[in-house]
């Protein structure tokens, strides 16, 4: 056998060799993490429940999900110890930032403007060009012309509802 046919199980041991290594690193860093539990530390398990570690023995631990809930888990079952800030901001909506005091939103949008005589103005500017959004297709007739067009323009729309027989969503003309 020579080297090029060897090439590829030599690359395809190696990956393995290196595949197992990093899940290895990553098994021993979750079992520390989940030896290094104390009482009081907040957790979240791998089905998404967060809890207060009560109590932590050789193989399970006993978590306080409520005020009287006690729940007895596997160690294996700890899916990330939480710093006490991380806990208390997912669990308890509590922030510990303090720039995030400083940045409250009002609750009404008064505190939002600046004065009260610079919306005056604004009102004002407002008033001077008004802007018509509404629908304009037609061109407009004069006055005298208008009323008879409008009411012939009635009578011929009612002649010809009631000539075509009355359409619903589910119903078409083509056969």
């Amino acid at each position: 056998m020579s080297l090029v046919t060897l090439l590829p199980f030599i690359v395809l041991i190696g990956a393995m060799f290196l595949m197992t290594r990093s899940a290895k690193k990553k098994q021993q860093q979750a079992a520390s993490m989940r030896n290094d539990m104390q009482p009081g530390s907040g957790v979240r398990t791998i089905g998404g429940m967060y809890a207060t570690v009560k109590e932590v023995n050789e193989d399970t631990v006993l978590l306080d999900a409520a005020p009287g809930v006690d729940l007895l888990f596997a160690k294996n079952a700890i899916g990330a110890v939480l710093s006490d800030d991380e806990y208390n901001r997912i669990v308890h909506g509590i922030e510990h930032d303090l720039k995030s005091d400083s940045d409250v939103v009002p609750d009404d949008a008064s505190s939002l403007s600046e004065t009260d005589e610079s919306a005056d103005e604004a009102a004002a500017a407002s008033d001077e060009k008004s802007v018509d959004l509404g629908k304009k297709d037609t061109v407009e007739e004069p006055a005298d012309v208008a009323p008879a067009k409008a009411d012939a323009e009635s009578e011929a729309a009612e002649a010809k509802s009631d000539d075509e027989p009355k359409k619903t969503d589910g119903d078409s003309d083509a056969k």
